[in-house]
């Protein structure tokens, strides 16, 4: 049985800003439960709604060397439709009422729920196969993989894929203050590795270690290898173009069923769509004085 282990910020119904949490809660549950098993990583973040919150099974905890100290590392989980959700736990990094926050401060949030992650694995005594990471937040994690983490037994075999949800956003800061936020020599700081126009990005980071880059369409992996959505990447993307797919990202067929979907002023289904689906837009001008 292959083991993916999806690792990312943010997942449905946990937490959510965008598309990006649809994907990461709703795909590994589509995988075939008889060739794979497919678990989730993110951070628990007190904002996570409390009805979760009161629910999470504690794993187990450990303490990680991050930035010169001995920082706590609590590990949670929650079984939601039949697949695993583990929860990163460090209350001085995951507080606060969205995910997101100051940049710099992201910043450095972010490299500890990387190298926690992969130090978490051990400990739960689960070796994924593939680690799936998914935008900037985890783009230092294929990098420890061939790096620091890789030289391990335990790591060593372990795969990664790279998933570019908005090519926008990439974790991108001055040089030497993401050398000391992610601990990584000054070999990984040249114009082939971490190194974009004098500063240094996570996401360039994961797109250069990662074994396979993949995007949210087959469109979208052509314009980003051009200069007008290549977002100053398609220099990198072109030349890692033998490694980069295009998977169009599905939907959750429950979740936006128009016959149940409690978001939409009218239900309907296809015997009567003709007739009920135009009162959404109709209610959508209203609310918009269209």
């Amino acid at each position: 049985m292959k083991k993916i282990l999806f690792v990312a910020s943010e997942a449905v119904p946990f937490i959510k800003t965008g598309g990006l949490a649809d994907v990461v809660g709703s795909l590994p549950k589509c995988f075939d439960k008889e060739q794979y098993d497919v678990r989730v990583m993110i951070p628990k973040y007190l904002c996570i709604k409390e009805k979760f919150l009161e629910k999470l099974e504690f794993v187990d905890q450990f303490y990680m060397d991050y930035l010169g100290q001995s920082r706590y590392v609590g590990i949670l989980q929650y079984v939601h439709d039949g697949i695993t959700f583990y929860f990163i736990d460090n209350e001085s990094y995951f507080w606060g009422s969205k995910p997101y926050g100051d940049q710099y401060h992201d910043l450095e949030k972010f490299s500890f729920f990387c190298q926690a992650a992969l130090s978490a694995l051990p400990v739960i005594g689960w070796q994924p196969d593939v680690v799936h990471c998914h935008d900037w937040q985890t783009g230092l994690i294929p990098v420890y993989l061939k790096g620091r983490f890789g030289a391990g037994e335990f790591f060593k075999d372990m795969k990664s894929v790279m998933t570019i949800h908005n090519l926008k956003f990439q974790g991108r800061w001055i040089m030497s203050e993401i050398k000391d936020v992610t601990g990584l020599g000054d070999e990984y700081f040249t114009s082939d590795k971490l190194e974009l126009y004098g500063d240094a990005s996570f996401l360039k980071g994961g797109l250069v270690y990662a074994d396979l880059i993949t995007t949210v369409s087959n469109t979208y992996a052509e314009e980003i290898k051009t200069p007008h959505y290549g977002e100053a990447l398609d220099g990198l993307l072109n030349a890692r173009s033998n490694d980069l797919r295009g998977i169009v990202n599905g939907i959750d067929y429950e979740d936006y069923d128009p016959k149940t979907d409690k978001q939409i002023a009218a239900n309907y289904d296809v015997a009567d769509f003709r007739k009920n689906k135009i009162k959404n837009k109709r209610a959508l001008q209203k609310e918009l004085g269209l």
